[in-house]
């Protein structure tokens, strides 16, 4: 890669994404920052030279394919591709409703698939490339209520990103996953969480807990998200990109649990798992 890249940053209109867009632009790589409402990027970021602002719905392949064209044809390439637009679908998995459930896997699973499935063409033909997409520790563990879809969702896009880096590894493409634990962003706001409408009475006092508590942490999570976009940077800068970053202590910690909880399911019955094979093998 060179050392002036083009990043193409999917929910670059606020939260998370405004803060990539803005390190990397900082750091002096041109971006192309996607939005719904495209106006929202330059209402954050400014009009610049090296910023382009193209309206994309992630669950629109379509819309996808037009905002590489978009991309290639301002700049010429595509270096990095940061897979960042996402939404909240929380409540219990019985109260949740089937199109609430679907929509989050669109958004947070196959908003990732249709854009890389865009860009790949791009980067393969470049013989060089990054593929960032920013998960989740939802996706390592799910360690509390209301975070089924959500999720489902960020375990499918762990086992995506894991299955197309051989794929794509002798084009030059890479691949990095972002793990973050709770980072002040706009993810618990209205705009991004929708919850579970309360239908099942044995659920009524834990949805009420529940939501007072996800409600009661938006604005105050410990995680810094500019300094989570100027790690990416540095990040992306480096020869061998990890395949995966844990984003922040919390982060850290629940690698650590879920890897030793993993050793100890596999220890607690080790002979008997052992013992499936045929005779004569």
């Amino acid at each position: 890669m060179t050392d002036k890249q083009v990043w193409l940053i999917t929910g670059a209109g606020r939260g998370m994404g405004i803060d990539i867009a803005r390190a990397a632009l900082t750091a002096g790589h041109a971006v192309v920052g996607t939005a719904r409402n495209a106006a929202s990027i330059t209402d954050a970021l400014g009009e610049r030279d090296d910023l382009l602002a193209v309206p994309l719905d992630v669950t629109d392949p379509p819309a996808a394919e037009a905002a590489v064209a978009a991309a290639v044809d301002r700049f010429g390439r595509l270096d990095v591709l940061v897979n960042n637009a996402g939404s909240f679908y929380a409540g219990f998995f019985e109260e949740m409703t089937p199109e609430d459930f679907r929509a989050q896997i669109e958004t947070t699973l196959f908003g990732p698939v249709n854009v890389t499935r865009a860009v790949l063409p791009q980067m393969r033909a470049q013989r060089a490339g990054l593929v960032v997409t920013i998960s989740s520790t939802a996706g390592i563990a799910s360690t509390g209520d209301f975070l089924t879809a959500y999720a489902a969702s960020k375990f499918g896009v762990e086992g995506f990103m894991e299955g197309l880096t051989t794929e794509v590894a002798p084009f030059g493409i890479k691949t990095m996953l972002v793990e973050p634990g709770f980072f002040r962003t706009e993810l618990l706001t209205p705009q991004s969480t929708s919850y579970a409408k309360p239908s099942i009475d044995d659920y009524a006092e834990r949805t009420r807990a529940t939501v007072q508590a996800w409600q009661g942490m938006d604005g105050k999570q410990g995680g810094d998200p500019a300094k989570l976009a100027e790690a990416l940077v540095k990040l992306v800068a480096l020869d061998e990109p990890p395949l995966r970053f844990a984003a922040g202590a919390d982060a850290v910690g629940l690698f650590e649990a879920k890897a030793q909880s993993l050793l100890e399911q596999a220890n607690a019955y080790r002979e008997l798992s052992s013992s499936l094979g045929h005779d004569d093998a």
